[in-house]
């Protein structure tokens, strides 16, 4: 049998960003009750007061903050080594037939510079070269037949380790970058095994970012 608290729970589950506000406790409960009203009501097949739908949301956001956030800080408490390279550039070009030959001469540059930054990421079509600025003109030379679509310099990286429960609990990442984006961070990319992740930023922004992330394990 359908209650007013079964329906609400349903409809905000469809929403993530609804529920995470609501987790939060910055969404106006009355406001938002007049907002789904009509279709709590049509769901249920009959007329529903504000007031029960308020009920049954206080009830949802108390219940979403324990499961959800609380999990979640758990594992942010748990966040280990936070490192920083700095003086990064970041390629990208279109995926070719010639391109993975080339990386893997890039490859061996990077070998015999052990202290340089690489990473490296391919989708459908395209790759995503990140390194220290003092290889730019072997990339540059490598990939000159290559189709470079954007280059951007004076990046920071920021690589965070995690502990190893945080592929068993949702959200992790939802929580850590919508602090980042709290705070104005633009991410130029997003790099992730299983854990740590890393982030590419401008090195003016590397300093919050670097702040933001570490005042995660304080909450």
């Amino acid at each position: 049998m359908k209650t007013i608290s079964s329906v609400v729970e349903d409809y905000i589950k469809k929403k993530p960003f609804l529920q995470s506000a609501l987790a939060q406790g910055i969404i106006n409960l009355t406001s938002l009750s007049r907002i789904v009203k009509p279709e709590i009501e049509g769901e249920l097949g009959k007329d529903i007061r504000n007031g029960a739908i308020v009920m049954a949301l206080k009830r949802l956001s108390d219940d979403l903050e324990f499961r959800a956030t609380h999990k979640i800080i758990k594992v942010l408490k748990n966040i280990g080594e936070i490192t920083v390279r700095s003086s990064l550039t970041d390629f990208t070009f279109l995926v070719s037939e010639s391109i993975l030959e080339n990386q893997t001469v890039l490859l061996k540059e990077v070998n015999r510079n052990k202290d340089v930054f690489y990473t490296s990421s391919r989708g459908v079509n395209e790759l995503n070269i990140v390194v220290s600025n003092i290889l730019d003109e072997a990339v540059e030379e490598l990939f000159k037949n290559e189709k470079c679509t954007q280059k951007a310099e004076n990046l920071s990286s920021i690589t965070v380790k995690l502990p190893a429960e945080n592929v068993s609990v949702p959200g992790i990442y939802y929580f850590i970058f919508q602090r980042l984006a709290w705070e104005g961070i633009v991410l130029y990319e997003v790099i992730s095994t299983t854990n740590e992740f890393t982030i590419i930023v401008n090195d003016e922004q590397v300093d919050v970012a670097f702040k933001t992330i570490k005042d995660l394990k304080t909450l």
